[in-house]
């Protein structure tokens, strides 16, 4: 059998997941009566946005002139977030169908994704999506694919996910122009992997494409990453469920099941080998970095163990999650979290509470920094209660992200204000080719973490479209921001953030504070500090209990008194440091999420 390997790439909501659903129903691959939206989707989660979150690789049999074809599709994610297993999936494949919604035309994820498929050299197969819809532009788009692709009007395909017109030629046409994988029959075997999944009764199970070689059932292998040996317990096929062939070859996709149970061995992009072999692994792999850092807490301090089982089993199915036990005065014993980004960090968090219905609580999301001391000593701080006081010799970097923004041009005016207000720069501006506006911008990690995605959004009515890539390290102009009630810092309010939020952020957080507190037998100081001064306070009065309720009658002289043994009680108490004020846990919840 001949094979085709192939990957679609696409913006969210381009119709990618319609479009494999109604694939797998002209080759039969899922029967009719099985058949259901989003097949393709396993995890309630990605069914309900409407997003794919884990990568699906699914094997399809298809007729084309008489010859039998072996289709292997891998399904993967659009988000800008998991662009590293996205990479390594078009490693495992020899070409690419680039979907365009028709309504919408290109958007900036699709350019990045489009970039690495280009850097990689695989075939390029244009298709414009939901051309059946009333208001689709297929002619305006088709003249932007020509000018992005340099390629013929006539390469591009049409299809509609919705009603699967156009899906038959589309077949035809990854036949005729995607190569087959270059067989060139080594005895030693190496696979790449792209995915993996974990299994109660299996362990982890791998999802691989044969490079070199063949592997077959009790064969034994080994991670060449991490060095872990194991034997194949099962090998086969994905058609999209598990079918057990014994063995598979160079050019094939398919899955090994493992028998593996501890987290941190498998890694996508990681290459199986024989456990003797001596055979250099497959270029190109690295561990995912964690972006965003942050802090994990249960509700109840009962559940602190299921929350760490939790995320060690999350930790089976997702390399690139990290985590580390810390502990906070105030929400008790925790992890602190790393993730790939903001999607990611939502991901996780959700997973926990729906799969292990745990009640958390989240902390505000932060990132690294860099901190160079006086003596030489460089280390990475992600927590603000670690970060250096104002006025220590240090110097402080922090991660900057490259970024593209495509929109509209009547929201420039309104997006070119946003990026001010996020201490953005824009590099380059060109006319895209149906007159949108292509924005190159950079900008502070720290400053896309502050809402950016959702304000763009807001602000453009919808229309604009954002992808970035994190560069280099550059100096931060940043402080740590924090929180005084009765003249004691709270840790878990503290904060780092620029130098020019300082004031904003400060005034936010104690306005919030003031509203929430409870009053006190005294009266209640609430302040922000950073850069070794009292930015903003407010007083939040005391209780005023009237102790001249029971009196009735008689000279005021006999109510003064007893308001001056009031007054002198109260000042006594403060002297004995009786003024110190215990948060209640819903306090900083209420504050945690709210941010």
């Amino acid at each position: 059998m001949e094979i085709r390997n192939f990957s679609i790439i696409a913006h969210i909501d381009h119709g990618k997941s319609t479009l494999s659903d109604r694939m797998l129903e002209e080759t039969k691959t899922v029967e009719q009566r099985l058949m259901k939206d989003q097949v393709l989707d396993s995890m309630e989660l990605e069914r309900e946005r409407g997003i794919t979150i884990k990568m699906q690789p699914v094997r399809m049999a298809y007729e084309y002139k008489g010859k039998p074809y072996v289709l292997n599709l891998i399904d993967t994610p659009g988000h800008i977030d998991f662009s590293y297993e996205v990479s390594r999936a078009l490693k495992a494949v020899e070409g690419v169908l680039l979907l365009v919604d028709s309504t919408q035309g290109v958007q900036a994820q699709t350019l990045s994704v489009l970039q690495m498929a280009k850097d990689q050299g695989l075939k390029i197969v244009p298709v414009l999506t939901k051309i059946d819809v009333p208001h689709a532009r297929v002619e305006d788009i088709s003249d932007e694919l020509v000018t992005l692709l340099d390629c013929d009007k006539e390469e591009i395909l049409t299809a509609s996910g919705k009603t699967g017109e156009g899906v038959p030629a589309l077949l035809d046409a990854i036949i005729e122009r995607i190569p087959p994988p270059k067989i060139e029959k080594s005895d030693e075997y190496r696979g790449l992997i792209f995915d993996f999944q974990y299994s109660n009764h299996r362990g982890i199970i791998v999802y691989q494409r044969v490079f070199d070689g063949k592997v077959k059932k009790g064969d034994e292998l080994r991670f060449s990453a991490s060095g872990k040996t194991f034997t194949a317990l099962e090998v086969g096929i994905l058609a999209p469920q598990e079918v057990s062939t014994g063995q598979l070859e160079e050019g094939e996709i398919g899955y090994i099941v493992t028998g593996i149970k501890e987290p941190g061995v498998a890694n996508v992009g990681d290459t199986l080998v024989f456990n003797k072999s001596k055979a250099e692994p497959l270029k190109g792999y690295k561990e995912a970095p964690p972006v965003v850092w942050a802090s994990v807490f249960p509700e109840s301090q009962d559940d602190f163990t299921m929350v760490r089982q939790a995320l060690d089993r999350l930790k089976l199915s997702d390399s690139s999650l990290s985590y580390e036990e810390e502990s906070s005065g105030v929400l008790g014993r925790g992890f602190r979290c790393g993730f790939l980004g903001m999607l990611h960090m939502e991901i996780v968090t959700e997973r926990l509470r729906r799969e292990f219905d745990i009640e958390l609580i989240v902390t505000t999301p932060s990132i690294s920094y860099e901190i160079t001391h006086a003596d030489g000593k460089v280390e990475e701080i992600y927590a603000a209660s670690r970060f250096p006081d104002y006025g220590d010799k240090v110097t402080i970097r922090e991660p900057w992200v490259l970024g593209q923004i495509i929109l509209p041009p009547e929201y420039v005016g309104s997006v070119m204000t946003l990026l001010y207000e996020h201490e953005s720069q824009v590099l380059d501006t060109e006319v895209f080719g149906d007159g949108r506006n292509l924005l190159t911008i950079e900008m502070p990690l720290r400053e896309l973490m502050r809402g950016f995605f959702d304000k763009l959004k807001n602000v453009s009515s919808g229309y604009a479209s954002l992808s970035y890539e994190i560069a280099e390290l550059r100096p931060a102009n940043v402080v740590r921001l924090d929180v005084l009630v009765a003249d004691e810092v709270v840790p878990a309010f503290s904060r780092v953030v620029g130098i020019r939020r300082a004031d904003i952020d400060g005034k936010a957080l104690v306005e919030k504070l003031y509203n929430t507190l409870p009053r006190q037998q005294f009266v209640l100081k609430i302040q922000a500090k950073s850069m070794g001064r009292i930015l903003v306070g407010k007083k939040l009065s005391a209780f005023k209990k009237d102790v001249t309720a029971g009196l009735y009658g008689g000279d005021v002289s006999r109510k003064n008194k007893l308001r001056d043994k009031q007054k002198k009680g109260k000042k006594k108490m403060l002297e004995q440091g009786s003024g110190k004020v215990q948060i209640p846990h819903e306090i900083f919840m209420k504050v945690i999420k709210d941010d």
